[in-house]
């Protein structure tokens, strides 16, 4: 397994182009160039003058389930003096200046610090105790409406846990006006722990908002006026806190696989480190 980190120049001078930070104010162009990362016939394209099609890329790591040999995952964290950091956590090794090499001027003025990549083995034991961070997509499936409308739908298959795939609708986590924030999203999270072999301890949502996303490729639901794209909204919270491995295959599959839904549009990737050291980028 990889973990990359790249350092991403979101600019501090509005009358300057800042390609970086509107680059990644939409998750779907940036997974589409994470993609890039993961070329399956590099010469094929040199310098991408074909739109982009998933077929061209490894089929073990785009757009398929997450897993110890395949696919990966991402994340955006904001970091002081107006960056932003990528966390990208890859079964297999990415090139990145493959990803970016016909990116103009996002190559040319987007990155702070070339990109930084390791490889890591992570193993986890009964009773350790750990800091985490991870940015979760807020949603939750419901099975019918509020009129009584049923919402499920068909759908085949098994998620990485191996259970059925729900048939609800997902729709994005709510809380009463009295309630505080916190604690809804703490009950909500206790829920994923016990899923992912872990208790846990303190939990503090660090930014609690919305994310968005442009598809091109989705039938449109709901439309971008102007490039009539589908346009994909998910509540999104920054979450960071502490936690005890209870058991450490369910944990280890909760890392490598992630948590939660959305996990192609930067959430579920799930960062630990030992408490006395910061959560971002390690595992």
């Amino acid at each position: 397994m990889y973990i990359s980190c790249l350092l991403i120049n979101v600019g501090d001078n509005p009358d300057r182009p800042r390609p970086g930070r509107l680059w990644l104010r939409n998750l779907y162009h940036v997974h589409q160039r994470l993609c890039m990362a993961f070329p399956s016939h590099p010469q094929k394209d040199p310098h991408f003058l074909a739109p982009f099609k998933p077929a061209d890329f490894d089929g073990k790591q785009v757009h398929v389930e997450r897993g110890a040999d395949s696919g990966f995952l991402f994340r955006i964290d904001p970091q002081l003096g107006g960056r932003a950091m990528i966390v990208v956590q890859s079964a297999t090794k990415p090139d990145w200046d493959y990803a970016f090499q016909n990116a103009g001027h996002l190559l040319v003025n987007s990155f702070a610090a070339p990109p930084q990549v390791k490889e890591l083995d992570p193993c986890f034991s009964a009773g350790q105790q750990l800091r985490f961070r991870i940015r979760v997509n807020l949603s939750k499936k419901i099975k019918t409406s509020t009129a009584g409308i049923d919402l499920t739908r068909p759908r085949v298959g098994t998620d990485p846990q191996g259970r059925p795939k729900a048939q609800s609708k997902r729709v994005a986590l709510t809380w009463d006006k009295d309630q505080d924030p916190q604690d809804a999203i703490r009950e909500w999270f206790a829920k994923k722990a016990q899923n992912g072999g872990f208790k846990l301890g303190a939990l503090r949502a660090l930014h609690i908002g919305w994310g968005a996303g442009n598809d091109p490729d989705s039938t449109p639901a709901v439309q971008d006026s102007r490039s009539g794209d589908r346009r994909m909204k998910f509540r999104s919270a920054l979450l960071e806190g502490t936690l005890t491995v209870e058991d450490p295959a369910k944990f280890r599959e909760a890392v490598v696989h992630g948590i939660g839904p959305g996990k192609a549009f930067g959430f579920g990737l799930l960062s630990v480190a030992p408490e006395a050291r910061s959560a971002g980028g390690d595992v």
